[in-house]
This record gives structure tokens, sequence and C-alpha cells, in this order.
């Protein structure tokens, strides 16, 4: 008895979200999402794999940020609509389950996520900084090693995470603000010296090292990697709000119906990004769409 009214405080898996009436229309988008998510972020992987264009250690970054949007479809969304029908049919003891499991690794995704944009950032600041070094300091072997970190470091925390949720708010607590506040800075950086791109390029002109930048090319790569930047946070901050709210206010009918559409959106982000990689991404583009033809053809 005491294990069952502990997972019925849970804010999601309650019996009055039952009484919202929105649990199927969450459970259709939901699976709708989950197939979108997946297939264009399989599309993506396909692309990245015939585009040669790119810079491979960018390709790395983009293919760990695939790699989140392509897990989230396919393990995060299916737990989540498994845990809105076990609510549906009152099995409130699953829910907290799965729900849990569905949490901690969509968790997972948006640090490796957040930190793979934070490592964009910094790649993106070196780019303009280091010119012809760049391609010596920033190689395909040190970039798979920091994306492989990530992975193993989240990864690591999740699972000592599910047996204790402090360790996870301590890490959130550091590691979200450190990595906005890295991203910040690069980018600012970043625009400070475009501004000055006439008297960089006099500086390049001159035998200091530094090779001639593609300075249209590098502004595309840059505002590519802010919206990416932009769509996780504004489909991930609602939910942040709303946990913070239930930590201070607790659990009410309100916020758990916003618990519930503030997941959806957060998940909606892993079908959004392989559509900002087309649109902004020329190289990707041009890929997807020969990808698509031959499957087509196919």
């Amino acid at each position: 008895m005491g294990i069952t009214e502990q997972h019925s405080q849970d804010p999601f898996c309650s019996a009055a979200l039952r009484q919202t009436n929105v649990l199927w229309f969450l459970t259709t988008s939901n699976i709708l999402l989950a197939i979108t998510s997946t297939l264009g972020n399989t599309v993506i992987f396909a692309a990245l794999y015939k585009e040669s264009c790119l810079h491979p250690p960018s390709k790395i970054l983009l293919r760990s940020l695939a790699f989140t949007d392509f897990f989230a479809g396919i393990l995060v969304e299916p737990l989540f609509v498994a845990s809105l029908i076990t609510v549906e049919y009152e099995k409130f003891n699953l829910c907290y389950y799965i729900y849990r499991i569905s949490f901690f690794t969509g968790l997972l995704l948006f640090f490796v996520s957040l930190l793979t944009l934070t490592a964009v950032s910094v790649d993106r600041l070196l780019a303009l900084l280091l010119g012809i070094r760049y391609r010596q300091v920033v190689t395909f072997k040190r970039v798979l090693l920091v994306v492989i970190w990530f992975w193993i470091l989240t990864i690591g925390l999740c699972l000592a995470g599910i047996l204790k949720d402090r360790i996870v708010t301590y890490y959130s607590s550091i590691a979200v603000p450190s990595c906005l506040v890295i991203s910040v800075c690069c980018y600012i950086k970043i625009y400070q010296r475009l501004r000055h791109q006439n008297q960089i390029r006099v500086h390049q002109e001159q035998p200091t090292g530094h090779a001639p930048l593609n300075i249209e090319r590098y502004r595309k790569t840059v505002s590519s990697a802010l919206w990416v930047l932009f769509s996780v946070l504004a489909c991930y901050l609602p939910l942040c709000i709303v946990i913070a709210l239930v930590a201070v206010k607790g659990v009410t009918l309100s916020l758990i119906v916003a618990w519930t559409f503030s997941s959806t959106l957060a998940l909606f982000n892993s079908t959004l990004n392989p559509i900002l990689y087309c649109w902004k991404m020329r190289d990707v583009r041009r890929a997807v769409i020969e990808t698509i033809r031959q499957i087509s053809c196919f």
C-alpha cells in the first residue's frame, strides 16, 4: 500500500490527468511525433553518410545531435505513449516505472544535445580565431573523443539519478547554466569579430598564419547552429518551468496538464531539428533531397 501511494504521488501518473479528456489527444500526437522523428532523423543519417562537403568534425557533432533526436523518436516517445495509456487504464504503479524511465532517458538525450550544441559554439569560434590552424587543432579524432565523453558522462549521471534524484538536480543546476554561458560567450565573441570582418580580412592577407575565411559560408553555419540551439531551448524551457512550479507549489490539476503538454513540446524538438537542418544547411538539404529521390526510385 505504501508503494502504491508513493508512486501515485508522481505528478504525471495521477488519476486527475484521466479526468481532463486530453489523454487520447496526447497519445495520438506523440505517436505521430514518434514516427516523424524516427523517419526524419533516419533520412538525416543517410544524408550525412553521403555528404562529403562538411568538415568531418562538424559532421560528428551533427550526427550526435541527430542520434539524440533519433533515440527520442524510437525510444522516449513510445515510452511516453505507454505511460499515457497506463494512466487511462489506471495502472499507476506501472505508469510510475515507465514514465520514470522515459523521463530520465529524455533527460539524458537533452543533456547530450546541450553539451553537443555547446561544442558546436566552441567549434565555430575556433574556426574564426584559428584560421589555417583550425583543421590542425580541431581534428576528427579529438571531436569524436569529446562526443564519446559526453555520452559516457551523461549516461553515468542519469543512471545514478534513477537511484537518487538529487544527483541529476545538482548536475542540472551546474551543467545547464554552464553550457548556456559558454555558448552565449562564444556567439558574442563571434559577433564582435564579424563586426570587424573587413579589418580581419586585412590581417589575414598578411603572413600571420591565418587563411582567408569564407565569411558568407561561415555566417550561415553560425546561423544554423543558433537556430538549432534556440529550438532546443524553446521546446524544453516550458517543461523546465513546469517542473520548477511543481517543486514550489506542489501538484495541481492545471500543472499536471501543463506537464503533459510541455513534455510533448519537448519531444517535438526531435521532429523539428531535421527540418531545421534541411532549411538552414544547403549541403544537408541537397543530400536529403538526393536520398529521398533514391528511396522513391527504389
